[in-house]
């Protein structure tokens, strides 16, 4: 016996709107956990600089790097002993000066830890201007 005879059915339907709230935090989930390495993908040939020579400005801070990791800061020799001391050196070298700017001149075959040690001496110092010269290609 069929009681609904006259009465028509509901058309089913589909409800997509949870289904799209799940992958949308499934997406930010994998987003947000998700780490992004370029360093195995990339391959980094450094460019030689052909820009013409920039005029020295009041409160520079010279930062000589040679081959063997030894440090010149404004034409005096620093022998490292710390990043803390390298930092004082910096701060002194930079004097009363508004702004000033840590140039950076390493030695191409200096190693990569030297040059950290002096980023980090100027960073610790609160020197936020740092830039590095380069050699006009031949």
């Amino acid at each position: 016996m069929n009681f609904q005879r006259g009465k028509e059915r509901e058309a089913l339907e589909l409800n997509l709107v949870p289904m799209i709230d799940v992958m949308l935090v499934i997406l930010i989930f994998l987003m947000v956990t998700t780490t992004y390495t370029k360093y195995n993908e990339l391959q980094i040939n450094l460019p030689s600089a052909d820009a013409a020579r920039q005029l020295e400005h009041a409160g520079e801070v010279d930062v000589l790097v040679d081959a063997q990791g030894q440090y010149v800061v404004n034409r005096t020799p620093v022998a490292y002993v710390s990043v803390e001391q390298l930092a004082g050196e910096l701060k002194r070298a930079a004097g009363t000066a508004a702004e000033p700017v840590v140039v950076v001149s390493a030695d191409a075959n200096s190693t990569h830890q030297s040059v950290i040690r002096v980023m980090e001496a100027a960073r610790v110092a609160g020197l936020e201007r740092i830039t590095f010269t380069t050699q006009a290609s031949r």
